[in-house]
């Protein structure tokens, strides 16, 4: 299948310019693993130029990522001039780079604020659109006065694009009556290798003392819903006083998070880590992972996790729909920690159990991902579809 994947890539010539607006910063930190996986894409285009939201108070600037990618901020002077700026720049680079219709497209990152600048562009320069989902916007639990936003902003965003990329025959299922673009599937790419040959630098066990630890690694954001991890937790403890629950991640809700911890008296049984770039050691030396987001464009730290040789306990959510419970994970709904409580008790109590979902879920896992060559092929399959897709309407 690679060879394969390398000799599509060798065929094909890489003439596409391709404008991307998105969010993550993390591009201007040297040696990111976001910065290092957006630098194959050199090898499929012959330029592209990502524009990024960016508060000019972080003194971000422009650079080089490799010969033929560069990044931009925005430096806008609130986030609310994110959309403006990033057309803005992004019309000034199609003109100075001359993009030419047929072989350029404009891709956002999100069908929201980057879908809007990128509609802008589109409406302004005349070249096709494409949209990124990379998280479920149409999940009852997108909730808050932004998201409520948002959702009114996805639907007339997806029927002007002219192609739409997601995650997750999910999602798919959700958005195929609101767009007349082709809608294709394509997962972030996940180096299983990688993740199988990773170097173990500790055990947890021995770093905080408990006999079974619980994994959760997120952002700690409002949607992954780790208060439901807390109080899994300690329906847990009532059986089992010797777990603890390892929290991976950073985010606004940290102090939040750990006001309930203490609320509920489980300060000797959490541990919040922070963010780690290098997590293998917690992946492979935990016992059980847990996810419990209300809901998920995709879920990488759970791929992540079963490809390291996690058992794994999730609300139903992103890839878990595409999962069997009982044979590859332990799966419930959304906002029912009890549940989660029970089967963590379960998978406590029953090795086999554990054993039988590790090697189910990395198998399923693994029969669901593609090989970095056959991953690039496919996106520059659909990046020169989308090119070609001149259309002079006024929308």
């Amino acid at each position: 299948m690679e060879r394969y994947g390398r000799k599509i890539l060798g065929n094909m010539e890489n003439n596409l310019k391709i404008l991307s607006i998105g969010s993550d910063r993390k591009l201007f930190e040297h040696g990111s693993a976001v910065g290092e996986r957006i630098k194959a894409y050199g090898d499929i285009v012959e330029e592209l130029h990502i524009v990024v939201f960016a508060l000019k108070s972080l003194g971000l600037k422009e650079a080089q990522l490799s010969k033929n990618i560069w990044i931009y901020p925005t430096n806008s002077s609130s986030r609310w001039f994110y959309v403006l700026d990033a057309a803005r720049i992004g019309k000034k680079i199609i003109f100075d780079r001359k993009f030419m219709r047929g072989h350029s497209m404009i891709t956002a990152q999100d069908p929201f604020e980057c879908g809007l600048a990128g509609l802008m562009v589109k409406r302004r320069c005349q070249l096709p659109l494409e949209i990124q989902i990379h998280t479920d916007p149409f999940s009852p639990y997108f909730k808050g006065f932004l998201n409520s936003i948002r959702k009114i902003m996805v639907k007339p965003i997806l029927y002007r694009a002219n192609h739409v990329r997601v995650m997750t025959e999910n999602v798919k299922s959700k958005i195929y009556r609101l767009t007349a673009a082709t809608i294709s599937i394509l997962p972030i790419y996940i180096d299983h290798k990688r993740i199988e040959n990773a170097t173990v630098k500790f055990d947890v066990h021995t770093k905080f003392g408990w006999r079974f630890i619980l994994l959760s690694v997120a952002r700690l954001t409002p949607e992954k819903n780790l208060s439901s991890a807390l109080e899994a937790l300690k329906y847990v403890r009532e059986r089992f006083s010797d777990t603890g629950l390892v929290i991976v991640g950073s985010g606004p809700e940290e102090e939040n998070l750990k006001q309930e911890a203490r609320s509920k008296k489980l300060e000797a049984n959490i541990a919040f880590e922070g963010w780690q770039e290098d997590i293998a050691s917690y992946y492979k030396t935990s016992n059980l992972f847990l996810q419990t987001s209300v809901f998920e464009g995709y879920g990488m730290a759970l791929v992540e996790a079963g490809l390291s040789g996690l058992p794994v306990v999730t609300t139903k959510v992103g890839i878990a729909y595409e999962l069997a419970h009982g044979k590859d994970a332990y799966i419930y709904p959304v906002g029912n920690p009890s549940l989660l409580a029970m089967g963590i008790v379960d998978l406590i109590q029953n090795n086999h159990k554990r054993e039988n979902l590790k090697i189910n879920l990395k198998r399923t896992l693994e029969s669901k991902l593609i090989s970095k060559e056959d991953y690039l092929a496919q996106m520059k399959k659909d990046w020169e579809k989308v090119a070609a897709k001149i259309k002079n309407d006024k929308q």
